[in-house]
């Protein structure tokens, strides 16, 4: 006959170690959005050579367009529209132990920027892709930010 003593004691250590465990990691997926965000942003800044903005001779509101950027890099700095409209949503549970994040544009055109595509009525004129979020993504993943919010989150955690 075996006799097992301290299985209960044993299975509430468990199950304290899942939900810190789980409480660490919504943190660090949480962490890594801001983190994402705000790289996201910062390659959101270039403005270039800045625009003339004013009034002409009738008084009305007036700006000289301000150049754009090569295909492949990030669209620059025109209004600052993009740039602000860069959201976190989340973290949202995805199961027992799973989060999910979301981070990108709230305005409609930010999705055009990032993919490229036809634009105007009938697709006359494509616009090359100027992609932000995916070089933010790669800046913290090869930077190793990202990674530094999910072994803090988990240390603390343990």
């Amino acid at each position: 006959m075996i006799v097992m003593t301290g299985v209960a004691a044993f299975q509430r250590a468990l199950d304290d170690i899942v939900a810190r465990t789980n409480a660490a990691t919504r943190q660090a997926v949480t962490t890594g959005g801001h983190v994402l965000e705000a790289e996201t942003k910062r390659l959101l800044s270039n403005s270039g050579t800045a625009g003339a903005q004013g009034r002409d001779a009738s008084g009305r509101f007036v700006r000289v367009a301000r150049p754009s950027s090569p295909p492949g890099s990030p669209p620059m700095l025109q209004t600052g529209t993009l740039r602000r409209s860069i959201k976190v949503v989340g973290p949202d549970s995805t199961g027992p132990t799973g989060w999910t994040i979301s981070v990108g544009p709230t305005v409609i055109y930010g999705r055009i920027q990032e993919l490229g595509g036809d634009t105007g009525r009938g697709g006359t004129t494509h616009l090359p892709a100027r992609p932000f979020l995916k070089p933010a993504l790669d800046n913290v993943i090869a930077n190793g930010t990202l990674a530094a919010c999910y072994a803090t989150a988990w240390r603390t955690a343990f």
